[in-house]
């Protein structure tokens, strides 16, 4: 059985965050493979680095999709059509990269566990590899009435070649518009999607919206969704234990984090 954790990068920055990631990753003493997806324009001093760490590189092309649906889910169409109000992007965020990632199912692969180039790993989840596919944690970070959509942030799949052409067909259809780009796509596509416990893929925001949802000694994997660890911003503060973790997986120092403190610790 040949499994991988996978990776997607679209750009220097987010190879940044990969290579944080496969600090985490190895620390578990993991013996699956560590592939990183990245497109052409990832630097290679950026994708240096990875390989360095033992990352498997893959490049893969933009997905081959209609004008139409190009235009579409272009930054500024998709951004005004379905603006974000709850945190705010990185300005190297592109919506239509986010796509990319189904280009996991054309993979020499039986079983992967994808993971955004934006979490960490902080202990072993080689369990997910036996967990079927589509299976993905709900995006649960300001109430539980998010409960029902899933984040795409960390999912198990198939490679398979007939999946990923089903994939596109079903993408790219008439007047098609995916809300939130691949993450709507893959619960559309995925209807019976399994679920994953929000421990599977803490979102960062859980630190300050819901505090009673956070356990060190369970999260297993943390993701940095809206804004990075890497980029000064304006929640910096609020989340700095958060900030100052990633800051040092990405040094190659993986710290206990059942000594980190609690939330209501840094306020």
């Amino acid at each position: 059985m040949r499994n991988a954790f996978v990776t997607l990068v679209t750009n220097d920055d987010f190879a940044r965050g990969a290579g944080a990631l496969l600090h985490t990753i190895d620390a578990t003493g993991t013996a699956a493979d560590r592939v990183v997806m990245h497109t052409d324009a990832v630097s290679e001093a950026a994708l240096s680095p990875l390989a360095w760490a033992g990352a498997r590189l893959v490049r893969v092309d933009l997905l081959p999709m209609s004008a139409g649906f190009n235009a579409a889910h272009a930054r500024d169409r998709i951004h005004g059509a379905a603006p974000f109000r709850k945190g705010d992007k990185p300005v190297f965020h592109t919506p239509l990269d986010n796509f990319v990632k189904l280009r996991l199912w054309q993979l020499d692969y039986d079983r992967v566990v994808f993971l955004d180039a934006d979490t960490l790993v902080l202990r072993n989840i080689d369990r997910l590899f036996d967990y079927p596919e589509f299976s993905a944690a709900p995006n649960v970070y300001e109430s539980l009435a998010d409960f029902h959509r899933l984040n795409s942030g960390v999912f198990t799949a198939r490679p398979d070649s007939r999946t990923f052409e089903r994939m596109l067909a079903h993408l790219d259809r008439p007047d098609a518009f995916w809300r939130r780009t691949d993450q709507t796509f893959l619960q559309d596509f995925f209807p019976d999607w399994h679920g994953l416990p929000v421990t599977m893929n803490m979102l960062q925001y859980a630190w300050i919206n819901m505090p009673e949802l956070w356990s060190w000694p369970e999260i297993c994997v943390l993701h940095y969704q809206y804004e990075k660890p890497w980029v000064d911003h304006a929640k910096a503060d609020r989340l700095r234990p958060l900030i100052d973790l990633w800051h040092a997986c990405a040094a190659g120092r993986v710290p206990d984090v059942c000594s980190l403190p609690a939330p209501c610790a840094s306020s």
